[in-house]
């Protein structure tokens, strides 16, 4: 059950973490590595050379940004309508099921959220929502407390993401691209979903060395990288963000309700089904073998 849209984890500075890589490799996914030409060596010792894919440039002191854009070029030159482009710092997927966290042990996940994204002609973004943010405990059952959708719609989508090949963006700034995308499209009318079913368990941002710790958020050591990033998308999106302070720390406010107004189109021809699809997952205790399918 592997998904049918190619797989590209952007990576620097991370051959030996790689968590992302890691996480694919034991789910058995299908993915190439996106790394500078510098780094080729590093990471050809710990990861299948087959699998990567350098890029022309190098330390052009933009981030992600040049990486994310040549893989959009390189997809669809490929002819792929969608591609999916993961951070590199992610530790593994899961389904949220029942207020539970379960790991899966393959691609299903993927496929699901492309189908459901199938179902519909104009969503530009969909992904996987993070783990930290799915409440957990049989204390949140019985249509009790916290409930979380199976999917949101028009916010946000992070990490994680299949982008749609056809809307007529790119990535641009240096700081917060994902939002920054997300409302461009939104506000353009586009929907997002961002799936709560279907997770990934992404490590905080900062806590890893490699990617943009260094070269954006710790900067001089005295600069603060997260005011930067807020200040950054209020410039682009003044009439949806604020700055706010949050658990002793510099954050963004989005507010989303203006896009509550786009609604998703059912493709011509779509027949929703009426049972549900479990993918071939099968719910099974910690060292206990998959049952035979």
């Amino acid at each position: 059950m592997n998904p049918r849209y190619p797989i590209y984890v952007i990576s620097k500075g991370r051959w030996n973490s790689r968590y992302t890589v890691k996480a694919l490799i034991a789910r058995n996914i299908p993915h190439r590595v996106v790394i500078e030409p510098q780094e080729r060596d590093q990471y050809a010792v710990v990861i299948d050379p087959a699998t990567l894919l350098v890029l022309p440039f190098s330390n052009l002191g933009q981030g992600s940004i040049p990486a994310r854009n040549w893989v959009w070029k390189h997809s669809v030159t490929e002819g792929h309508a969608r591609h999916w482009i993961l951070d590199d710092n992610i530790k593994g997927f899961m389904r949220y099921n029942q207020n539970q966290r379960i790991k899966t042990s393959d691609g299903a996940t993927f496929v699901a959220v492309e189908d459901f994204t199938e179902r519909y002609s104009n969503v530009a973004l969909s992904g996987m929502d993070y783990c930290m943010f799915a409440v957990t405990g049989s204390s949140y059952t019985g249509g009790k407390g916290y409930k979380t959708p199976p999917v949101k719609i028009n916010t946000r989508i992070y990490s994680c993401i299949l982008v749609n090949n056809s809307i007529p963006y790119r990535w641009r700034g240096r700081y917060n691209e994902d939002t920054d995308l997300s409302l461009r499209a939104l506000k353009d009318g586009w929907c997002t979903l961002l799936f709560c079913a279907f997770l990934c368990d992404k490590a905080a941002t900062m806590s890893i060395k490699g990617g943009n710790t260094e070269s954006l958020y710790k900067l001089d050591g005295k600069t603060d990288g997260r005011l930067l990033m807020a200040q950054s998308l209020i410039r682009q999106h003044p009439d949806v963000v604020k700055i706010t302070r949050k658990w002793g720390r510099w954050q963004h406010h989005v507010d989303y309700r203006p896009f509550k107004a786009n609604k998703l189109r059912l493709r011509a021809g779509i027949m929703i089904p009426n049972a549900p699809n479990e993918y071939g997952m099968t719910l099974r205790k910690k060292g206990k073998p998959c049952p035979a399918k």
